[in-house]
């Protein structure tokens, strides 16, 4: 069984409470039990549960009132009634008048009873996780992995609150790094679809002979190198979300087999002959000017149109900069875990310095500034110096000597070779030889990194030999 997932049982006949117990333990879900609608709310004040099950015809409490109770007490489990010979107009009336979730005549059918539970249950984690994105937005200024609580901000909030219980295809807009793909996971987070899968593709990465495969899949042997059926990602989104990002460089022959596939929502796999039907709440993401796309010819205006039912335009980090310091919080907190630091705050000095750059990368430059300051100071405060938004230039080729105050002193005329090995070398020093966190300060790769190591280490044993 599955601990996480609770029922309370509600029945007076003890045989009909043993045989349901029974059945929904058979399920995976833990049942819980009360002879009736008081037993019910003193079960539901010792811990909450994530569906009901309930008769209608009970002593001291029946069904209709404990429905109403929890009605009152803004209790928004969802509940499904039994209903036996003769009473199913009664059930019909509390599905209507109290909001039951469903009715169930008895005798209760193993099947139908599963798949509604597992429907009852989806819907009450999506309202729990609703009120606690809520919660987020209300109290904190986030969103799913949005952060910040500026007008800005506010406004996109509101937009994807707005549109995400709905099916329609919404459009968000911004410029690179701007966090376009967490507005879409948000909106997905917020949809009736949360239980289904989040498909993103990236259109500008993928060359214009792939990208249709990629979307809509492939039957055997419809091109060269199709060695087996592939599902699409339409395929695999299915009863979920997918973005597509970048849309404004799709190819336009592959706009329009789009265009298709959301005016008929079915697909057919690149060497196929059979229409595939597809449920998928369809995101595209774009860092270009639409308009612009589309006096250039490079987005279909008839492709805009249809995906252009709720906009989103998410702000540049320039224009929301009272959001920086809420950000670079949330931003600490999940590179310390990343990196395994224990920085604890920005010195003023540092704020300061972060509120008056301009951010052409928006966000995600923001980011890997954080990220670089992180690993350069390790713990405690991440100071002035501990910032890198410009390329550092090098002073001088050829290495003097390597101060103790992690500083590096050149002198003109040696080669630059050597520069480079003493700042490596340095710099890994300065890690505590740990070459993960020096790599991400030199702007290299671990790969490169371990390159350049036993690069240095053979340049020393060919110079061992010649002496």
């Amino acid at each position: 069984m599955q601990p996480g997932k609770r029922a309370l049982i509600v029945d007076d006949e003890e045989s009909q409470l043993t045989g349901l117990s029974e059945m929904v333990a058979s399920f995976g879900i833990t049942p819980l039990t009360a002879v009736d609608g008081q037993d019910a709310i003193e079960k539901l004040t010792a811990g909450a549960v994530d569906v009901i099950v309930t008769d209608l015809m009970m002593p001291r409490m029946d069904g209709f009132e404990l429905l109403r109770h929890l009605a009152r007490q803004g209790n928004a489990t969802p509940t499904i009634v039994l209903t036996g010979f003769g009473s199913l107009e009664k059930a019909i009336s509390v599905v209507h008048e109290l909001k039951a979730f469903w009715f169930l005549e008895k005798p209760v059918q193993s099947g139908i009873l599963r798949e509604l539970l597992e429907r009852a249950i989806a819907q009450n984690r999506l309202r729990g996780e609703t009120e606690l994105l809520n919660r987020q937005l209300g109290y904190l200024g986030k969103l799913g992995g949005l952060v910040g609580a500026s007008p800005a901000m506010q406004q996109v909030y509101a937009a994807i609150q707005q549109a995400a219980p709905t099916t329609a295809p919404i459009l968000i807009t911004g410029e690179t790094g701007t966090g376009k793909e967490l507005a879409v996971r948000a909106v997905h987070r917020l949809s009736t679809r949360l239980s289904g899968p989040f498909v993103a593709i990236n259109c500008a990465a993928l060359p214009e002979s792939l990208i249709e495969s990629e979307l809509f899949g492939h039957e055997k042997g419809a091109f060269t190198g199709a060695v087996e059926r592939r599902a699409g990602c339409f395929e695999q989104a299915q009863g979920g979300t997918i973005l597509l990002d970048e849309i404004g460089d799709m190819p336009i022959g592959t706009q329009a087999k789009l265009l298709r596939v959301l005016e008929d929502s079915s697909v057919r796999r690149l060497g196929g002959k059979n229409q595939i039907p597809v449920d998928v709440r369809v995101v595209a993401a774009t860092n270009r000017s639409p308009q612009d796309a589309i006096n250039h010819q490079r987005l279909r205006e008839d492709l805009y149109y249809r995906l252009n039912v709720f906009q989103i335009t998410m702000p540049a980090l320039r224009d929301h900069k009272e959001d920086i310091p809420v950000i670079v919080e949330a931003l600490i907190a999940d590179l310390n875990m990343k990196h395994k630091c224990r920085v604890t705050d920005l010195h003023p000095t540092a704020l300061d310095r972060l509120q008056s750059h301009n951010w052409p990368g928006n966000v995600r430059e923001l980011r890997n500034v954080v990220e670089r300051a992180i690993v350069l100071a390790g713990e405690g405060t991440i100071m002035l110096q501990h910032l890198r938004l410009n390329p550092q230039p090098i002073a001088a080729p050829a290495v003097s000597e390597l101060q103790a105050d992690n500083v590096l002193c050149t002198r003109v005329g040696g080669p630059l070779r050597d520069v480079e090995k003493a700042y490596i070398l340095m710099t890994l020093k300065h890690a505590k030889n740990n070459k993960r966190r020096a790599a991400v300060i030199l702007g290299m790769s671990v790969r490169t990194l371990h390159k350049r190591l036993a690069e240095f280490h053979g340049e020393e044993e060919r110079a061992a030999s010649a002496g």
